[in-house]
């Protein structure tokens, strides 16, 4: 891989954190506790535990993302950095910018391999 190409895809790397950072952040604010004092009747205290529920969800996986993120991160500057855990070839640059975050290439993972 070039360096230029590795260049832009920490670029990209550094500018998805950044978006995440502040995703989770929000996602921590909607995930608060409703206060069973706080009349907002009962209907209404249904929805807001489900979209509790639902931002979790989206908060547990923005955070796992931030992970593979900080790995990609760690990984790029190294000679494997985008090379297939599944086959071994190289995993196209634009896979890479999309997803740096990807191990496989887009065969691999769509056998499950």
């Amino acid at each position: 891989m070039q360096k230029d190409e590795i260049d832009a895809i920490k670029g990209r790397i550094n500018k998805k954190l950044e978006q995440l950072e502040e995703q989770i952040h929000e996602l921590k604010e909607l995930t608060k506790p409703v206060a069973p004092d706080v009349a907002i009747g009962r209907v209404s205290r249904m929805d807001a535990i489900n979209n509790k529920s639902v931002n979790e969800m989206a908060l547990r996986q923005a955070k796992e993302k931030k992970v593979k993120l900080h790995y990609a991160l760690d990984l790029v500057d190294k000679p494997n950095y985008g090379k297939c855990s599944g086959c071994g070839s190289q995993i196209p640059a634009g896979r890479l910018m999309a997803m740096p975050e990807s191990t496989k290439c887009i065969n691999c993972q769509n056998i499950g391999f």
